[in-house]
């Protein structure tokens, strides 16, 4: 079936694949960004419970889910940089305190490598589809060749 397809309808079909797969991943994008389910509600045994206030109180976020410095790694100086290499600020409404807790991923960087492989992948692509089409030509143009020295020389 693949194969009585023109080329024209090819490009149409698959221009409108990817299409629909932007207009997904956008719609995904915005239902599922706001959630603020990105944290690790994993508790240290070895923190105390005043930098635990985010689990019983009402808390805002200072600063977004974003890596630690190699710094804070390294020296363990902040404990929740150790596990996963990010953290978040918070502030507790009740206490007052300014607390960080450790957090999944960086949306806004996992957002970022996901388009930086899209993008690559394109161009892939669009090199690998260039070079199928020249290749299709040289082809096309020996084979073209060979005909027409064949009828040149009658047989």
């Amino acid at each position: 079936m693949i194969e009585s397809c023109t080329k024209r309808r090819m490009i149409l079909a698959i221009t409108f694949l990817g299409g629909l797969t932007l207009l997904v991943l956008v719609v995904e994008s915005n239902w599922t960004s706001g959630n603020g389910r990105n944290h690790v509600a994993v508790v240290d045994k070895n923190s105390s419970n005043e930098n635990n206030c985010w689990l019983h109180e009402e808390f805002e976020i200072v600063e977004a889910c974003h890596p630690c410095t190699d710094f804070e790694i390294t020296s363990k100086s902040v404990g929740v940089c150790v596990p996963t290499h990010f953290k978040e600020t918070l502030s507790c409404k009740l206490s007052g305190k300014v607390v960080s807790r450790r957090c999944d991923k960086v949306t806004w960087l996992e957002e970022r490598n996901f388009w930086l492989f899209e993008g690559l992948m394109f161009i892939v692509g669009v090199i690998s589809t260039t070079f199928v089409f020249t290749r299709q030509r040289i082809l096309d143009r020996r084979m073209l060749r060979r005909i027409q020295r064949q009828l040149a020389s009658g047989v």
